[in-house]
């Protein structure tokens, strides 16, 4: 028989009057073809619809959605595996605050930055006893002594609880782990009650204070670490597909990047967060809490979050488009899939979810190269402090009138009530008068908005800001700088590029779910990264009240049939 003519199972999608067969045909196989239906229907169903003992929940920080179609067609490891999953390429961080810490807090608690209350990386709280007012989103700044800089790690800002914590409520014997390259990475997606959690401090992995006792897999893989850290590391390997990328870009003062390959001295912990050799570690560490705690083979499911955080240092030392995130990215996949093949060995029924905390944009200096002549940093055309004092001569009052941090700009709280208005008014148009400055909303106007319920890819700028605005921490006016406006003024002094942006290049990442046996399907329309605790929630049958979060449960069954089932889900939009 040739291959034309082999029977090939499909599968019929009803469009319909035009679906139904003529009522001449097949009458009498009708029997027959109910039964094959039914029993096709049940064994997809079966298939499709996975019930998962352990969870991982991975991020790969700054993996936006560009990156992984730039590099998708060259992932031959775990990366390539999840892309034979159920793949949302267009997954939003559909909020504003596109930063480490906001970012993680929505992917496992399916709410916005609004609701999580994370709704920046730092903020400023003009009533702390601090001379610099900043607080850090995963930090407890009531601990006596501690700065913005030299903190003691707490959950205690995100205010929602995590899909770990909603699954521990459910039953006590589930068991929450977190692994990341960032203490708010860790913290966000494992929440306030877990198991085991660590972190990167900068020279070892460390816990919070109060948590359970170390696992005995954890000292023996310090003690490994420690010793591969005294060592120095050789020069990468330059894969083949990388080598038109190893090219040198002058960012001033003499300096370049493009051409680091990831060499190391010995002790040298800067450089090994910002290489392939960071996450490595943290997915050593995750396969030894894994096999030590024997997630996934006790009575109730169990959920690890891994936070793997070396391609956003990376981006932010050598850009996204360079020789470093290439190798980088490689690594990654490489020993993504390494990982996925230890977890299948153990036999555990799991399920896998890959996505990012936001976006990024590559360095200006290269865009300009690269077709992008308009991309630019930012400069002395738009400085807060310079329009703090201008305001306060016209209007004759002291102190700096406006405080900036980030996109969030403050009003001096020492401001008389009656001229706070007339601040607001005279700010607004002075900081719109800036060639940098696409917009610029005031905060009281943002919080009477509603949120967004159209699909994320055309919510306006407004909306945008509106998800990851809260009253009591947010900006009295929020600056949405022009797309494309890197600001970073001066690359030679740290990082050469970020995000952080209104824009999609830093809102889009995508959304990645894989488990045993899992039909491959692709939706290019937008969805949030907020949908996946509820889709999440969905496998494991536990119900999650619709009004407590912003997400929606993803179908992620090829067949008719729907994991979203669960009554009290949200429903599907």
């Amino acid at each position: 028989m040739s291959q034309e003519n082999e029977f090939r199972p499909h599968r019929a999608f009803p469009i319909g009057s035009q679906a139904r067969n003529p009522r001449s045909f097949c009458v009498k196989l009708r029997p027959l073809a109910t039964i094959l239906a039914a029993a096709f229907a049940a064994a997809t169903a079966q298939a499709q619809t996975p019930r998962p003992k352990l969870i991982v929940a991975i991020s790969v920080d700054q993996f936006s959605a560009d990156l992984f179609a730039e590099y998708r067609q060259h992932f031959t490891g775990g990366l390539k595996r999840l892309s034979e999953g159920v793949v949302f390429p267009s997954g939003f961080q559909s909020h504003a605050a596109t930063e480490t810490c906001p970012g993680h807090s929505t992917i496992l608690t399916g709410s916005r930055p609004y609701r999580t209350g994370i709704i920046a990386n730092d903020w400023l709280d003009q009533s702390v006893a601090r001379a610099d007012k900043v607080v850090y989103c995963a930090e407890d700044e009531t601990v006596p002594g501690s700065t913005s800089s030299n903190y003691t790690v707490s959950a205690k800002h995100l205010l929602v609880p995590t899909l770990g914590e909603r699954m521990k409520a459910a039953n006590p014997a589930t068991r929450v782990v977190s692994v990341a390259g960032k203490d708010r990475a860790a913290v966000m997606m494992g929440g306030h009650k877990v198991d085991q959690l660590w972190f990167w401090n900068g020279k070892d992995y460390v816990t919070i204070a109060g948590q359970p006792a170390p696992d005995t897999a954890v000292g023996a893989f310090r003690q490994s670490l420690a010793a591969e850290l005294a060592q120095p590391q050789p020069a990468l390997p330059v894969p083949a597909m990388c080598a038109s990328r190893d090219r040198a870009i002058p960012i001033g003062a003499g300096k370049t990047v493009g051409t680091w390959h990831f060499g190391r001295g010995a002790g040298e912990n800067t450089k090994f967060r910002a290489s392939p050799e960071i996450d490595d570690a943290n997915l050593r560490l995750a396969e030894g809490l894994i096999d030590s705690m024997q997630l996934g083979r006790g009575p109730t499911p169990d959920i690890i979050s891994i936070g793997e955080s070396a391609t956003d240092y990376v981006g932010h030392t050598y850009g996204t488009e360079g020789v470093e995130m290439c190798i980088q990215l490689l690594a990654l996949d490489k020993r993504l899939g390494e990982f996925f093949d230890r977890l299948d060995r153990t036999g555990v029924d799991y399920v896998a979810v890959l996505t990012a905390d936001h976006g990024g944009h590559d360095l200006p200096e290269r865009n300009r190269i690269h077709a992008a002549p308009d991309a630019q940093r930012v400069d002395a055309r738009f400085d807060i402090k310079a329009i703090g004092a201008q305001i306060g001569r016209e209007l004759r009052l002291s102190g700096p009138v406006l405080i900036g941090q980030g996109g969030d700009v403050y009003l001096d709280r020492a401001l008389p009530t009656r001229a706070r208005a007339k601040v607001i008014a005279r700010a607004v148009a002075l900081i719109r008068q800036s060639p940098l400055v696409e917009d610029v909303f005031v905060g009281s106007d943002l919080a009477r908005m509603k949120q967004a319920t159209e699909a994320p890819e055309i919510w306006t700028l407004a909306e945008r800001a509106r998800a990851s605005y809260l009253p009591a921490r947010s900006g009295d006016l929020i600056v949405a700088l022009k797309e494309r406006v890197t600001p970073i003024p001066d690359p030679t002094k740290g990082y050469v590029a970020t995000h952080g942006s209104f824009w999609n290049y830093d809102r889009r990442v995508p959304i990645l779910f894989w488990w045993k046996g899992v039909q491959n399907f692709e939706q290019p329309l937008g969805v949030e990264t907020v949908d996946i605790m509820p889709t999440l929630a969905s496998l494991i049958g536990l119900p999650v009240p619709p009004n407590e979060i912003d997400g929606r449960c993803l179908d992620l069954d090829a067949s008719e049939a729907s994991n979203c089932s669960v009554a009290a889900s949200p429903p599907a939009q």
